[in-house]
């Protein structure tokens, strides 16, 4: 099968690109920077935001993977997030239309889906408030007879680069490197969802996946605590301070004043600061039947994330 993926030198769109080789499949790696990333299959560069570059990538393929997002927790433009997130799904949408793609793959998040104890998702930053806007653009697509399938991961960590993409390999390193302050809400439940699980549940969902279903990848439901506990059997480091809310969100409303002075990116927000208020267990029972999907436990798959050699000392600068 030919597949196009979407944002595919992103985090995740990586370990998609190279599950697909693995499983045989072709792929087409569209991506503004493709050309640049020696990932294997053809190298388009393109912008998500630029329909008629879409389409050109998506000329004789099978199925698309639709994996670009925009994730962050600001931006001094809010309406790129809508541009990203949301308008570049209508033009995934329109193109698998247009040219009678039979599958399209769909990358939630979720954030999109109600918290634990709650009917209703929240939008506490653009991130979230544009992934809970494009999970109806993608209901909606499948009510007009759009061949969707809807892909909705828990917090994805695993080996590679510790972008904003991949929160727990951030947290961990700046763990190790004693640049961590602290954490806030780590009693809160999390779904831990190794990446390779994640993609190897997109490539099922090609041939398995039922059209117009929507599949949750969860993975470990444990408290956000969890992680560095295990990293202190590892590696012998402290747990990180607790942080409590109300200076959280102090902290994130300093962070995003700075922000619009400086044009910097902001460490925290209090965007940020709600979303770690909320218990976001996962039950991924449905993509087991279907796709097959089994997730790694914390213990056995956090160490793919630590980078090689001893833990530093405190102080110390690698």
């Amino acid at each position: 099968m030919k597949v196009l993926v979407t944002g595919g030198t992103g985090y995740v769109g990586r370990a998609i690109v190279r599950a697909l080789n693995r499983a045989g499949h072709t792929s087409v790696v569209f991506a503004r920077t493709a050309s640049r990333s020696e990932l294997p299959g053809r190298l388009v560069d393109g912008d998500i935001r630029d329909r008629a570059a879409i389409d050109r990538a998506a000329d004789g393929v099978d199925a698309i993977c639709h994996t670009a997002a925009l994730v962050s927790i600001w931006r001094r433009r809010r309406q790129d997030f809508d541009d990203v997130n949301v308008g570049g799904l209508e033009n995934a949408i329109e193109v698998c239309r247009a040219r009678g793609i039979s599958r399209l793959i769909y990358t939630s998040s979720f954030l999109a889906l109600p918290p634990a104890g709650h009917e209703r998702p929240i939008e506490a930053n653009d991130y979230q408030r544009t992934k809970v806007a494009g999970l109806r653009v993608a209901r909606a697509a499948v009510g007009i007879g759009t061949p969707l399938i809807t892909l909705a991961p828990g917090v994805i960590y695993g080996p590679g680069s510790s972008t904003e993409g991949n929160l727990v390999g951030r947290l961990v390193h700046d763990h190790l490197r004693r640049r961590l302050p602290g954490i806030i809400g780590g009693d809160r439940q999390w779904s831990f969802a190794y990446v390779d699980d994640v993609a190897a549940a997109h490539v099922a969902a090609l041939t398995r996946g039922a059209v117009g279903h929507e599949y949750v990848l969860g993975g470990e439901n444990a408290p956000q605590i969890r992680m560095f506990e295990v990293l202190r059997r590892l590696r012998g480091t402290p747990l990180p301070r607790q942080i409590p809310y109300g200076v959280a969100t102090a902290l994130g409303g300093l962070g995003e004043g700075l922000a619009w002075l400086t044009g910097r990116m902001p460490l925290l927000t209090r965007g940020t600061v709600e979303i770690f208020r909320y218990d976001w267990p996962l039950d991924s029972g449905r993509a087991a039947d279907a796709l097959n999907y089994t997730f790694t436990p914390l213990e056995q798959g956090l160490p793919s994330v630590l980078p090689a050699g001893p833990t530093p000392a405190p102080g110390s600068r690698l």
